[in-house]
């Protein structure tokens, strides 16, 4: 495919991206303590927010509890036993602005690993990039400020030239940049390998399928391993 015709539909998903017995069993000491545990090591367990749009919720999917990227990478963590539960915060049509809105009640539960996917939407409606980079950095503060030890991971974000040359330049730089200066560990681009794929994507040609949010979750998992096991 060429790059024209690639850079055309990476354009289409990013607009769309803001698409009353009393008697006791008789094993009731035998289940008690496992019951005790079960309790105990969900407890325990860390979190994993995925905060983002439509990408991070799954829009279109049938069953996006299942096949939402977050929702395959929670699969791969819990096959490796890992201590961690993922959270899947994505909400469609979401834009840095909003973001920066919602975060506050989101950060009432307790976090160890934020995953920021927002920008898309802000891309689509052509926002100065200096807003963007704006949102994004007030987000953060407000993730480092409440949960100063949580692990942070940028999920990269880019706009055609549609756009543009000088504006989509600007915002490619937004994420590295913000990454770079805050620490966090960067997945350049969420949809590297599937944006422009047809077989990858669903019907309406834009939201990823099943397969392409696994191919999503992949890029994602490529850099968030290593953040668990840091």
């Amino acid at each position: 495919m060429n790059k024209t015709t690639l850079t055309g539909i990476l354009f289409t998903a990013i607009t769309l991206a803001g698409c009353g017995n009393n008697a006791k069993p008789a094993n009731e000491n035998a289940l008690a303590p496992a019951t005790e545990t079960a309790k105990t090591d969900s407890a325990s367990k860390k979190i994993v927010l995925f905060f983002g749009d439509s990408l991070t919720a799954g829009y279109g999917l049938d069953d996006p509890a299942s096949d939402a990227f977050p929702s395959v990478v929670s699969h791969k963590i819990d096959s490796l036993k890992l201590p961690y539960k993922v959270v899947n915060a994505g909400l469609s049509g979401e834009t840095t602005a909003g973001g920066n809105g919602r975060v506050n009640w989101l950060l009432k539960q307790k976090i160890d690993v934020f995953i920021l996917e927002l920008g898309a939407n802000d891309g689509l409606r052509g926002i100065p990039v200096n807003e963007t980079a704006k949102n994004l950095q007030a987000i953060v503060d407000k993730v480092k400020t409440k949960y100063p030890d949580a692990k942070l991971v940028l999920l990269g974000m880019q706009v055609p030239p549609n756009m543009g040359a000088d504006y989509s330049n600007k915002f490619k730089t937004v994420f590295p940049d913000l990454a770079k200066k805050n620490n966090m560990a960067l997945v350049p681009f969420l949809l590297q390998g599937v944006g422009g794929v047809p077989s990858l994507n669903q019907g309406d040609g834009i939201h990823p399928t099943a397969q392409g949010a696994k191919i999503v979750a992949n890029n994602v998992w490529a850099v968030l391993k290593d953040v668990l096991k840091q």
